[in-house]
């Protein structure tokens, strides 16, 4: 098995993190890596509960003085949303703490936890939205103030954007699913902040169940949004991983000098890193320190070519006498010999 045992990145490293450095793997700069990235979505996730925090403020003053249940629903969408960045904060300083010898990966895997727990919240939202429609369609009561609802409506709708971009960003770069069907979720919550303004219009122009109808239709999207994040968290939660990137990883490691055939390759998603294990089988009569390297380079072309690949672990078989000749043989032909 080829593995790397180095110390862990300390101070001086992290100071000295922004100067050119040689070209390596080494653990201390996979650690700083993952620290870097856990940062990064850590403060995604606090600037986006402020924003939103403010939008589900602003909404709820208008709330009180309209009376608008489409807006009530937005805003109560928009504050759970808000609510999202707790659970996605605490698996971002989860994710960054040290493997142990119990958690032998780390605590990486928190991050599809969050997710979980946000698609719960996203449900939880839209349960609600639909009770205060209905409650409205069998209770009407008049909508004041529809210029400050239409208002509000576009306040909501900004400040979604700005999150949902900001997010998606941000989760791509750093491989994070949780963040990324966040992002999302805040991209619908700015359509729906749209509709809010389509009542107050429906309203105006004498349609008075216009604001719980809208009501109920954010709250049918919500519930559309929910569903499609719990298909992303439960595939990362079985471990799925897109079948182009299982192939890259073998073409890549196939393509290695000294390498006659890839078998048993595993990829799997730690929190926002993957991790990938295979079988290389080369020459029979190679000396350890040989095999070593080749696994070695194996390493160094996954983790350069595939996305998001945090560690690979490499798996040396031997190839017998014949096996070999007949591939050489087959590779000459090609005119593309790897020996």
């Amino acid at each position: 098995m080829h593995q790397h045992h180095h110390r862990r990145g300390g101070l001086l490293a992290r100071l000295l993190a922004p100067l050119p450095r040689p070209h390596h793997h080494d653990s201390a700069q996979r650690l700083d890596q993952a620290l870097y990235t856990s940062s990064l979505g850590l403060r995604t996730v606090t600037w986006s509960f402020v924003a939103l925090a403010l939008t589900a403020c602003v909404q709820l003053l208008v709330v009180v003085l309209s009376g608008s249940v489409a807006l009530l629903g937005d805003c109560i969408h928009n504050a759970a949303d808000a609510l999202t960045a707790v659970p996605l904060a605490i698996a971002f300083r989860l994710g960054r703490r040290p493997a142990t010898r119990r958690h032998t990966y780390g605590l990486g895997r928190a991050e599809d936890l969050a997710g979980a727990v946000v698609v719960l919240l996203i449900g939880t939202s839209s349960a609600l939205a639909v009770w205060q429609a209905v409650h409205r369609l069998l209770h009407p009561h008049p909508v004041g103030h529809l210029w400050a609802v239409a208002l509000a409506g576009m306040v909501g709708f900004t400040g979604n954007e700005l999150v949902a971009r900001y997010r998606i960003a941000i989760g791509r770069r750093i491989g994070s699913a949780a963040l990324v069907a966040d992002g999302v979720h805040a991209r619908t919550d700015g359509f729906t902040s749209l509709a809010v303004v389509l009542g107050a219009l429906g309203i105006w122009l004498g349609i008075e169940v216009a604001d719980p109808l809208i009501g109920m239709a954010i709250a049918v999207m919500i519930a559309f949004v929910a569903r499609d994040a719990a298909r992303e968290v439960l595939r990362r939660l079985m471990d799925a991983v897109e079948p182009a990137t299982v192939e890259l990883a073998e073409r890549t490691a196939a393509s290695t000098p000294g390498v006659f055939e890839v078998d048993q390759l595993r990829l799997r998603w730690v929190g926002h890193r993957l991790r990938a294990e295979l079988t290389a089988r080369v020459r029979s009569n190679l000396t350890v320190e040989h095999a070593h390297r080749i696994a070695h380079d194996i390493e160094h072309e996954l983790l350069h070519k595939v996305p998001r690949l945090a560690e690979a672990v490499v798996h040396v078989e031997p190839v017998e006498g014949a096996m070999v000749a007949h591939d050489r043989v087959a590779h000459h032909r090609l005119g593309n010999p790897r020996m």
